[in-house]
């Protein structure tokens, strides 16, 4: 397996990826990078997670002239809003040192607004979904007659969605002499004939994803709210049954920072990086071997090929950036024919990977909760009481007994009271107890500052819309006015019920007033939402979550061939915005 230093790549670009502490490119990557820098044609069929992302995004980045952005030089189609907000960010990454580099996601769901503007501004690369870039295109605000890199990226997935005659209306617009990579997981033969017809002798690489995880593995995550990620993951460290443990963190500087808030909480922390010498790398590893270290913060790199029977949990303080890593990472435990536990911390934006992590695995993540602060202040009680019950099988006491008495005698405190002040003083000025949470205010002083972020156990209720198929209204546009402009979140949206003149929408019972009166001042496909509660009116449901009938979503200028004509398309892709996973 070739070092990213072996594979011709810009130096800027290598010397992010050192940063990132990237070092052994996955399968994919080594495989199909060097062909793509040649300029050569690639077909990649490899699973979610195995690193497809940078597997075409570095290639692109070593290739392109910074100077030139008026005009995007890279396209890269993305099934998902989802994922093409994750490349993007992908892109925004590997491109750290490539000054005034740009990069523009475009997608259904989003206002025109920020995307016209983006593409007036220029970007040297634009992802985004097939509908909203053929929006784009029918408005003449996307020029694409200087693009030299084209991407399909989850293929057969904008297949199953229905996307593959825009597919090929995008590829029918752009030059003849440019490179196309796709990508896809399966490749049926409707995939396999956009090969045939848009790419030009491709070299193909078919990788078996190699994310496996151990049945003795418990795998969990929590979503990361609330709490300072610190605060968890003291707690956690605390009320689990850790023998040892590592902590995974992107960076060398957050290892460092990381391991010291750890010891100043009372664990026994070391930090291993690529800074830090090889033999002190070798000697911290052989004091976790021992006891002598109990909480290891690293990064990936620095975490290669390490083996200590002893690391009961694996803690993803940074989740990984893909599937492939976190099998690595999490393979650090369960060892020797031991159980392990590794915990994976998510935000909000990284539900993707965890989705991305559970399908390539073909094992699901159950997620946990935080120990609460009487769970820990009970096991700081548990330990303390047994601190002093060893000291007292194992210590030699009878000068202190004596101390004791002495001073009870001479100054009338009672022993308890003596012993209590030699409990604080071996304390420290660390704090026993953790104190309890503020109270949450009540609802009605909560008011506009009440979050949209309604918990997933929530109840739900049926809501109207009045708007519907003659409106050409689609899911994703629906989803996006309700998430973009009303701020709540796409996760809390149910099922869709597109009917002629109105549609139904399943959302949270507890959307406070304020959020509704935001929602009906939102327009969607031209008209108010004019949203309201509504009962009796069961959705139809589909096996998707989404009742509507096929075809009937496409504007007059697509049912005729697939060519623009003088019809004018929904604000929308003509899919759900939402990937129920």
């Amino acid at each position: 397996m070739p070092t990213f230093d072996e594979l011709d790549l810009d130096s800027r670009v290598l010397q992010t990826l050192t940063e990132l502490g990237y070092e052994t490119p996955s399968p994919i990557q080594s495989e199909t990078i060097p062909s793509l820098l040649q300029g050569r044609d690639v077909t990649g069929q490899a699973q979610t997670g195995t690193g497809k992302t940078a597997a075409f995004g570095l290639p692109i980045l070593s290739s392109i002239d910074l100077d030139k952005r008026k005009k995007p030089q890279a396209l890269v189609l993305a099934p998902t809003r989802e994922l093409a907000i994750q490349v993007a960010e992908a892109f925004r990454t590997y491109a750290a040192n490539l000054p005034g580099f740009r990069v523009l996601p475009i997608y259904g769901g989003q206002s025109y607004g920020p995307q016209l503007g983006g593409l007036r501004d220029g970007a040297h690369v634009i992802v985004g979904t097939p509908g909203r870039l053929i929006d784009h295109l029918d408005r003449g605000s996307l020029d694409l007659s200087e693009l030299s890199h084209v991407v399909l990226d989850e293929a057969d997935e904008m297949l199953r969605m229905g996307f593959i005659e825009d597919v090929e209306r995008i590829l029918s617009s752009v030059p003849s002499q440019r490179q196309v990579a796709l990508f896809s997981a399966t490749m049926p033969n409707a995939v396999r004939k956009i090969s045939q017809s848009y790419l030009d002798n491709p070299v193909e690489v078919a990788v078996r994803s190699s994310t496996t995880t151990a049945a003795n593995i418990r795998q969990r995550y929590w979503q990361v709210r609330g709490v300072r990620k610190v605060d968890a993951l003291s707690r956690l460290l605390e009320v689990e049954p850790v023998d040892a443990a590592i902590v995974f963190a992107r960076t060398k500087q957050l290892t460092e920072e990381l391991t010291e808030q750890l010891r100043l909480r009372g664990f026994n922390a070391a930090a291993i990086n690529g800074d830090i010498a090889q033999a002190q790398r070798e000697r911290t590893i052989d004091q976790l071997r021992q006891g002598r270290v109990d909480i290891l913060v690293a990064t990936d790199v620095a975490a290669r090929g390490l083996d200590v029977d002893r690391v009961s949990h694996v803690l993803n303080y940074d989740a990984p950036h893909d599937s492939e890593s976190y099998v690595h990472r999490i393979g650090r435990t369960g060892r020797a024919g031991r159980s392990g536990e590794a915990i994976l911390f998510v935000t909000s934006r990284e539900r993707q990977l965890l989705r991305s992590i559970e399908k390539a695995t073909g094992q699901s993540i159950e997620r946990m909760e935080l120990p609460t602060i009487e769970a820990v202040n009970e096991r700081r009680l548990e330990r303390f009481r047994q601190r002093i019950t060893d000291t007292l099988q194992n210590g030699d006491l009878e000068v202190f007994e004596q101390l004791v008495r002495d001073y009870e005698r001479d100054n009338e405190v009672p022993a308890a009271r003596v012993a209590a002040a030699l409990a604080s003083m071996t304390q420290g000025d660390r704090q026993l107890l953790l104190q309890p949470e503020p109270e949450p205010e009540p609802k009605s002083r909560r008011g506009s500052q009440r979050s949209a972020e309604l918990s997933s156990d929530s109840e739900t209720a049926m809501f109207r819309v009045e708007v519907g198929r003659r409106n050409r209204v689609t899911p994703s546009a629906l989803v996006g006015a309700l998430a973009n402009e009303g701020g709540l979140s796409s996760k809390r949206i149910g099922h869709i019920d597109i009917r002629d003149e109105h549609t139904l929408v399943e959302l949270p019972a507890e959307i406070p007033e304020e959020m509704l009166r935001k929602l009906r001042k939102t327009q969607v496909a031209g008209r108010g939402l004019r949203i309201s509660r509504t009962e009796g009116e069961p959705p139809r449901r589909s096996s998707g979550g989404w009742s509507r009938r096929p075809g009937r979503e496409r504007s007059s200028s697509r049912r005729k061939g697939g060519r623009a004509g003088g019809g004018h398309r929904s604000s929308g892709d003509k899919r759900p915005a939402v990937d129920r996973g």
